[in-house]
């Protein structure tokens, strides 16, 4: 071989050579040096073998209530656990001074491949922005969920609340069509003996299709016609993209996020789907949005009173009248809505099944609830009223405490979100309200702080912060409506305006910015459906976690998201 051939061959061995040490080195320092000086290695916490990690114990809620409760006896409200391995330590606390400060700072950001995945979905919305921008972006979306704009909204939230309760009508005067005939029968149980009519309604699916229809008509004026018949191509291609979003990334998706070439030279299945659905989004929402441009134009040009307040046109109409150096572009605007859709339809659905899930459990307190709706019952079908009666309505159902603690109840215990996480930007000291005691006995007194390095992720335990029995009282995983009307101490402190130290929305710069919006949907939902209907449970309803928690049949995980449920008509 020549000598030219041979001095190839060795640079092309030394190019190779590098990236190895390189990925060596990092591998090495990431496994066995960094920990050493990792101050979370000082605290308690449970152990675990050199690639185990601790996921499942907190993030599956058939187990994760048990886990959190006896972590917390074990090591203390604050502690540390595995993420990818023995040497990935990250944070996890019930202390609300620690939650509070790491929410509030801007020092902890979502990590990047939190954002990475929820940006290949749904485009650079609320859930993926950072900063200044994010900060930006709330002012400029603020306007479509004030008060007053969530008022403007309560005639659709009946009309759909209404075109709900006739389609189960209809489902129960055809008892063939109705969800029992699709289920299969379940292999479990049911939690009660049956005791009313053989229909049965997946109230996770029909809720589904509610929300998602309100959101079509509040977001945008848009008209999915969902709760009649899923057949509408815009509503489809989001349905599908959510589906993704529920299945979670895979290893692919991981690997992915480290190597996005991957998904260009070889696209999967759900690659296609994703890229086909975000192609009719996008021209959809591109009309649109010209659309209600130019009609918000004209109508300045003009001097007219602007009269649509659908979420998109609020949000173009504040992105005009912004500097121009801080508005949000075409796409941008569309993620806002598309985030909006996600957040805003599946998460209240989510919220109004678990309430009917756990009203169909306690009769008595169904009761009680239909009971304080009575007076409500006699009104006229606000759908075909006049909008000042449907907000007149509206802040008639507002002003109902029982229901009002039931829909609370609902939201502590079955939050949408089960948890999230954060991750150090920089170095930090984290205020504690409650002793540590660290693996070598030291004791970190309340008052002092912990250290926390740059890069090190926090789990944000959503679940384990509204089960606290420190802070909600030793029932804290039963369902008792009536604690809010005598909360504990711990419990008054407000975390977020008008919702006290429950969770389920957070609190923060990053508190969703719609739990004004999806309250009042909620509380509309249930006021117009218990009067009309009885409910029993018909099997035996677990949880699963994927983005939001959802229910399943219990043995029957197989077929997905279901909350099928007996219904009955009420003597009116």
């Amino acid at each position: 071989m020549s000598t030219l051939a041979l001095g190839f061959l060795k640079a092309c061995s030394i190019i190779l050579l590098i990236p190895v040490a390189q990925g060596l080195v990092w591998l090495i320092n990431m496994m066995i040096v960094a920990p050493i000086f990792d101050p979370l290695k000082k605290m308690q916490g449970p152990d675990g073998s050199l690639l185990q990690n601790h996921f499942r114990e907190l993030m599956d809620p058939s187990i994760s209530p048990d886990t959190h409760e006896n972590w917390v006896k074990s090591f203390g409200k604050t502690f540390r656990f595995h993420g990818f391995g023995k040497h990935d330590f990250r944070l996890l606390s019930v202390d609300l001074c620690v939650m509070s400060h790491i929410l509030n700072s801007p020092i902890y950001e979502k990590p990047w491949q939190t954002r990475t995945l929820l940006s290949n979905l749904f485009g650079r919305g609320t859930f993926t922005m950072e900063g200044t921008e994010h900060k930006t972006l709330r002012k400029l979306i603020a306007p479509a969920f004030s008060s007053q704009s969530i008022k403007a909204m309560t005639p659709i939230f009946f009309q759909k609340a209404e075109e709900l309760r006739d389609k189960w009508e209809s489902l129960m005067s055809s008892p063939s069509s109705a969800d029992n005939a699709k289920l299969p029968p379940p292999s479990a149980p049911p939690c009660s003996p049956p005791s009313l009519t053989d229909v049965v309604i997946d109230v996770a699916h029909w809720f589904s299709r509610a929300t998602f229809d309100v959101m079509g008509l509040t977001g945008f004026d848009y008209h999915f016609h969902a709760i009649q018949c899923e057949s509408e191509e815009v509503y489809l291609a989001y349905r599908n993209m959510f589906k993704l979003a529920d299945k979670g990334p895979g290893l692919r998706g991981l690997v992915q996020l480290y190597f996005p070439i991957i998904e260009k030279i070889f696209p999967n299945k759900a690659t296609c789907i994703t890229n086909e659905s975000r192609r009719i989004i996008d021209e959809a929402g591109q009309r649109l949005i010209h659309s209600k441009k130019s009609a918000i134009l004209a109508e300045k040009a003009s001097a007219m009173e602007i009269t649509e307040k659908d979420i998109l046109s609020l949000l173009i109409k504040s992105n005009l009248s912004s500097d121009v150096l801080t508005r949000l572009s075409d796409a941008d605007i569309l993620a806002q809505i598309s985030t909006f859709l996600f957040a805003g339809s599946d998460s209240t659905a989510l919220a109004m099944s678990w309430c009917i899930h756990l009203l169909s459990l306690h009769p008595d307190v169904q009761g009680r609830l239909r009971n304080e709706l009575g007076s409500l019952s006699s009104c006229a079908s606000t759908s075909s009223s006049t909008v000042h009666s449907a907000q007149s309505h509206a802040e008639a159902i507002e002003g109902l405490p029982f229901l009002d603690a039931v829909v609370r109840e609902t939201l502590r215990l079955c939050p949408p979100v089960h948890g999230t996480m954060r991750v150090a930007t920089r170095d930090d000291n984290i205020p504690i309200s409650s002793p540590i005691v660290l693996r070598n006995g030291t004791i970190i007194q309340a008052g002092e702080s912990i250290p926390l390095r740059k890069g090190s992720y926090v789990h944000i335990p959503i679940e384990a912060l509204n089960f606290s029995t420190d802070i909600w009282g030793e029932d804290a995983r039963i369902f008792n409506p009536d604690r809010w009307f005598s909360l504990p101490h711990t419990a008054r402190a407000p975390s977020h305006p008008g919702i006290r130290n429950l969770m389920t929305f957070s609190f923060g710069p990053h508190a969703c910015p719609g739990w004004k919006f999806s309250i009042l949907e909620t509380k509309i939902f249930i006021a117009t459906l218990i009067p009309h209907f009885l409910f029993e449970p018909a099997a035996d309803i677990q949880k699963f976690n994927a983005i939001l928690t959802r229910p399943y049949v219990y043995d029957q995980f197989e077929f997905g998201t279901r909350l099928p449920v007996k219904i009955g008509r009420v003597d009116l």
